[in-house]
């Protein structure tokens, strides 16, 4: 019955498909010590759900097995931020960044361009795969028979799925605490269907991450805190989505050009060799975001905010929140080409881009 699942799943698109159990996660403690340490920052959702988190009885009463799956989003030639030089997939890694440390603006000579996630230069995964993952589901349903129960999510449900995905074999979690496959590298999107059908568990992976340290050498932020430990509250990540208010005026510098989310521990792992395009996911990609020019998005209004990213994850940080992200970005490179547009906003009606505005000038004036 796996195996047809499993077969189903590939024609559905999706480059890898597991099995485990519907145990509760091992991890639960250190979960609990994260949110008690604050590290999840403003994401309060992850403290309101962690009880179903920690139990998927809670999610599903019944559940006998979770299916992890794998759409992957790599794609070559993808245009990413400055790393250290000799901290690349194949060589000896550079000594750890000082947090906050500028990636320097002759790094970033190459005109008013920001850079976004890869992961977000597609049409939203929620839409693409959860439109897959429902129709999986329903054959799970109809394969398990009357009484089969089964909930599906896409990265929104009140799962550990990353060891989850682990314990199945899908991966195992590195030292930037994602998932690591081995046919697919970290350029992957996580779903899963919880079920009370009982289905064969497969064996789960091992960590092979070594005495490899990449990752925590390459974050601009410092936030791997330690191998498997990561402040989400320094996260680039985390400061240009999930943060709503104020970037700290200390870890700006480091934030370099990127201006939603953050691809730099993900960029340096060497399993990416063995990264492949995925089947899902190459029909959606939007190549008008590879490198956008930041002058023109700081020139956004609402409607032309919704326009232009109607359809993608960059619709989540609110125009607000991305704007806030292109003043920054705009104050690192220093192109004094954008500050027409950084004097305008500077002065508009929303205090947040406002006062970004006003750091990114600032960090234009001579030195004295």
């Amino acid at each position: 019955m796996k195996e047809v699942i499993r077969q189903r799943a590939r024609e559905l698109g999706f480059d890898d498909c597991r099995v485990t159990t519907g145990d509760a996660p091992e991890s639960a403690p250190r979960f609990a010590q994260w949110l008690a340490e604050l590290r999840h920052g403003d994401m309060a959702y992850l403290e309101r759900t962690a009880p179903k988190r920690v139990d998927p009885q809670q999610v599903l009463p019944g559940a006998r097995s979770i299916i992890t799956l794998a759409a992957s989003y790599h794609f070559p030639d993808a245009p990413t931020d400055p790393v250290p030089s000799n901290c690349g997939p194949w060589a000896v890694p550079a000594p750890p960044r000082k947090a906050g440390a500028s990636n320097g603006k002759s790094k970033m000579a190459n005109g008013t361009f920001g850079l976004i996630a890869r992961y977000a230069r597609y049409r939203d995964c929620h839409e693409v795969v959860g439109e897959r993952l429902k129709q999986l589901t329903e054959f799970v349903n109809k394969l398990g028979g009357e009484g089969t129960r089964s909930l599906w999510y896409v990265d929104t449900g009140p799962l550990l799925e990353r060891e989850l995905a682990q314990r199945a074999g899908l991966g195992f979690i590195g030292k930037h605490t994602n998932l690591i496959s081995r046919q697919l590298g970290n350029w992957m999107f996580l779903s899963e269907i919880i079920t009370t059908l009982e289905l064969e568990p497969d064996a789960p992976e091992r960590n092979r991450c070594g005495s490899c340290t990449r990752c925590i050498t390459a974050c601009p932020t410092a936030a791997i805190t330690a191998p498997f430990q990561l402040d989400a509250r320094r996260c680039i990540s985390y400061l240009t989505i999930e943060l709503k208010g104020s970037i700290p005026v200390e870890l700006r510098p480091a934030i370099g050009s990127r201006i939603f989310g953050c691809d730099d521990c993900l960029q340096v792992c060497p399993w990416n060799r063995f990264a492949r395009e995925g089947q899902m996911m190459k029909a959606h990609a939007r190549p008008d975001l590879a490198q956008p020019d930041l002058v023109e998005l700081l020139s956004l209004d609402e409607a032309g905010f919704k326009h232009r990213f109607a359809g993608t994850p960059m619709l989540r940080a609110k125009r607000r929140g991305l704007l806030r992200n292109v003043c920054v970005a705009l104050g690192n490179i220093g192109d004094k080409k954008a500050l027409p547009a950084l004097r305008k906003v500077a002065t508009g009606p929303e205090p947040l881009i406002a006062e970004h505005a006003a750091w990114a000038i600032e960090q234009m004036r001579p030195n004295p």
